[in-house]
């Protein structure tokens, strides 16, 4: 009986120590963290931007899902567009052929990554060029010089995001251009008017 006493009052002092302490340490740490974390999520408020009435759901996407666009011979699947990222990225899997490649440009509103998949890349970063393999990865800000070519024996696979969104209303347009070689003004007026220039 005294044991069980004994372990009752010993039990209940831990209990008020430790509950002691948990709300001291909530207490004096709540503020700190309260301070710390406020202008961190004020400024995320200020830096989330959607633009209304965009359908932004969740989504899933199987790799034969997309839309197939044959842009000038680049043939494109794309995976997530603006209307449904609240035009913040847009991203495509290019599957294309050796010898198939984008001249040098530059974009001057959006940034691209490229992802090789499968196969290889040749690519062109602000004049340094690099050999893309499976797993590997080039950034391309906007207002620099990038191009790339499929190179090697096969077919790639390059997944391409760019952001913010937008760019996948230049590569409709540049879709229903008439098959066979392309007309390089109707394709400079195009991209001109997406902020896209031929260097």
């Amino acid at each position: 009986m005294i044991f069980t006493s004994l372990s009752f009052v010993y039990d209940v002092t831990c209990y008020k120590l430790v509950t002691m302490n948990r709300k001291n340490f909530i207490r004096t740490t709540g503020i700190g963290l309260g301070v710390a974390l406020t202008p961190g999520l004020l400024r995320a408020e200020n830096t989330t931007s959607s633009t209304p009435g965009t359908n932004e759901k969740p989504k899933i996407i199987k790799d034969e899902d997309g839309e197939v666009l044959n842009v000038i011979g680049d043939i494109q699947t794309h995976k997530l567009i603006g209307s449904e990222t609240g035009n913040q990225i847009v991203e495509w899997v290019d599957n294309v052929p050796p010898g198939t490649g984008i001249p040098p440009h530059v974009h001057t509103k959006e940034d691209e990554i490229f992802r090789v998949i499968k196969g290889q890349v040749e690519i062109m970063v602000d004049g340094e060029v690099t050999i893309l393999n499976p797993g590997d990865i080039a950034f391309a800000p906007k207002n620099v010089p990038h191009a790339w070519t499929v190179v090697g024996t096969e077919d790639a696979k390059m997944i391409t995001s760019a952001f913010p969104a937008g760019i996948e209303h230049m590569f409709r347009e540049l879709s229903k251009l008439p098959p066979g070689p392309p007309d390089f003004e109707k394709v400079t007026a195009i991209c001109g008017k997406h902020g896209i220039s031929f260097v």
